[in-house]
């Protein structure tokens, strides 16, 4: 059963979250060798980018202006060597910084992988495929270009402008403290733009997870939508989202594009008083009593212009910045997600499943108004065969969920050879569980690592015995590649009983201590049926089983048969007992089985006798 609260996409607050970048940039610190190698290598690069401007002027005054052929030779020998080791540190920070990107995306993504391993299957029942698939691929790519090439070109922007200031305060502090009033000013832009951009990327980053979610509903639904004819509709509906993730992206962009104006305006008011305070030094003696010279001039116009391309990627990568913070939000979102069900400092693994399972008093809910089960008791003895019948929505599925643990009673307690099992790990009692459930999932690969899935060491001729014991040799073998023949994504190349028949096998091959059927044979053929009964009777030997019943087949012969409605036991006995009763049961059995029994006791499909006449035989 479906946990029925619905999912809510979390909402974030629209300030800067500092702890968030601190968290992301914390990425890095395993790795931290080759954040410091490439930091390192680009501040070299950005030392060597000014130096040759300062080179430039040099060459102007003392080599060209003052006609200085020696000095020129020497200049030119130093610029021509820096240049040299200036392109290994360019191949060094790009190769470390590539490096870098791939190493935090490996992490990020199986630590994210491994995360949704240990949540609870509640997790899953009210949490989107698509908002899940948007952390683990997208968000983490943002995640992973910010602290890597949005470190490396903003390191390279930081040290170009440190750099810059430097040689300018060397060639002339006074028009290098004008030029250094503009960054100040660009801060206060910054500042005013970001509380703007991180809203818009914010709802960007939530429509994205719908999109996702509904290009995964309308690829796995296809059959449904087309033999339904829901293409225009879904078309339209899918349209919303898209138009809603255009116009929240296009304001985005907006904001973004007019933060690069706005600082370029800034940088040409400096680059304007430059040329203003240099042109008045020209024509006059400053307060040193020195004039500025022509490669001085020429070098500070250099070093303004040079400290636009910087500052430009600077505030992309922090437009961009605002995204990786959307993305992270909820990367650290779902990590933090804490699993609904944990195992006790001080659970075990007892080594086996194998006792009687007690139901003490089990009160269970999804939510606190609308109780599955309330004070729910039940005692089911070693090696025996349960069926549960009833109306949908009645339990059945509850109850064999907390049996595997998978939901844990919110009152009451469950014992497992008279041990409450909420004392043994969830390793212990999942491992030691067969399910067999009504659309079976088979995983991309061969046959036999589907057959193999639940017990990794098991030989061939394991592997080949537990396919003959369930009748899924025969077909297995007609296969063009046989055992190895590829099953596709979700077994989307067998029939669905064939694939039923492998997970059937991959059951046994597992050899549990408890084995539940959920309506494993209502998609399948009479035969495939045949097949599958033959297979369930070798596996319910000597085990206790659980069988959520669709089929007479499949309950004939159970031990004992429980009607549940509400949450509770309606009826309770053999096949034939709760036939002689004529309660729930036996309403349910002409309802729903009907059809079945007037087939299996007429060769032309058409009932001998009244089923009343049937049921006082049985």
């Amino acid at each position: 059963m479906s946990d029925p609260i619905e999912f809510e996409e979390e909402e974030f607050d629209t300030q800067f979250n500092g702890q968030t970048l601190r968290r992301i940039l914390g990425l890095t610190k395993p790795h931290w060798p080759y954040l410091v190698g490439f930091v390192v290598l680009i501040a070299g690069a950005a030392f060597l980018d000014s130096y040759f401007t300062y080179l430039s002027k040099l060459i102007i005054d003392d080599g060209i202006v003052a006609r200085d052929r020696a000095a020129l030779t020497h200049t030119l020998t130093i610029y021509g060597s820096l240049i040299v080791v200036q392109a290994l540190t360019v191949f060094g920070f790009i190769y470390f910084t590539g490096i870098l990107g791939e190493r935090i995306r490996y992490d990020l993504r199986k630590q994210l992988f491994a995360h949704l391993q240990r949540l609870s299957l509640s997790y899953y029942n009210r949490t989107p495929v698509g908002w899940i698939m948007s952390r683990v691929t997208s968000d983490t790519d943002k995640l992973a270009e910010l602290v890597t090439w949005g470190i490396l070109d903003t390191s390279w922007g930081f040290f170009n402008i440190l750099t810059a200031i430097y040689f300018m305060v060397i060639i002339d502090w006074r028009l290098a403290l004008i030029v250094s009033v503009v960054i100040p000013a660009i801060v206060v832009v910054a500042i005013q733009f970001k509380k703007k951009i991180i809203v818009e990327y914010r709802h960007v980053r939530k429509i994205n997870s719908k999109i996702t979610g509904g290009y995964n509903e309308t690829i796995t639904g296809v059959r449904v939508i087309k033999s339904l004819g829901r293409e225009r509709e879904n078309l339209e509906g899918f349209g919303e989202l898209t138009g809603d993730m255009y116009r929240a992206g296009y304001r985005a962009a907006w904001f973004s594009a007019l933060f690069l104006p706005a600082v370029q305006l800034i940088s040409a008011l400096a680059v304007g008083a430059v040329i203003w305070y240099s042109g008045w030094q020209i024509t006059s003696v400053n307060i040193a009593g020195t004039t500025l010279s022509i490669g001085g001039i020429q070098a500070f116009i250099t070093y303004v212009t040079f400290m636009l391309w910087p500052i430009q990627e600077m505030a992309r990568v922090y437009a961009e910045m605002q995204q990786a913070i959307a993305a992270g939000e909820r990367i650290f979102s779902l990590l933090e997600a804490e699993p609904e069900i944990q195992d006790r400092a001080d659970a075990t693994d007892p080594g086996t499943l194998r006792g009687d399972i007690e139901f003490d008093d089990v009160t269970f809910y999804y939510e606190a108004d609308s109780p599955v089960l309330t004070d729910f008791s039940l005692k089911v003895r070693q090696g025996e065969t349960i069926a549960l019948v009833g109306p949908t929505g009645g339990g059945k599925s509850t109850i064999v969920n907390l049996i595997c643990r998978f939901f844990e009673p919110k009152r009451g307690t469950i014992r497992i050879g008279g041990m409450d099992y909420t004392h043994m790990t969830q390793h212990a009692i999942q491992s030691r569980v067969g399910i067999v459930l009504q659309t079976p999932h088979l995983f991309s690969g061969t046959v036999r690592e589907n057959i193999r899935y639940g017990r990794l060491d098991a030989t061939d001729a394991e592997v080949l015995e537990a396919a003959r014991i369930v009748g899924a040799d025969e077909f297995i073998t007609n296969l063009s590649k046989g055992y190895d023949e590829q099953v596709g994504e979700g077994g989307s190349l067998l029939s669905v009983g064939q694939k039923q028949l492998i997970s059937l096998a991959r059951a046994v091959l597992a050899n549990p201590d408890i084995f539940i059927m959920d309506e494993a044979t209502s998609s399948v053929d009479t035969l495939t049926e045949v097949l599958i009964q033959q297979g369930m009777d070798v596996l319910m030997e000597g085990r206790t089983s659980f069988v959520i019943a669709h089929r007479l087949s499949t309950i004939r012969n159970a031990d004992r048969i429980l009607v549940i409605d509400n949450g509770e036991i309606a009826e309770m006995g053999s096949h034939a007992e709760l036939l002689r009763a004529q309660g729930h049961y036996y309403r349910l059995y002409t309802q729903q089985f009907r059809r079945e029994l007037e087939k299996e006791y007429s060769p032309f499909g058409e009932a001998a006798s009244p089923p009343e006449a049937v049921f006082a035989t049985a």
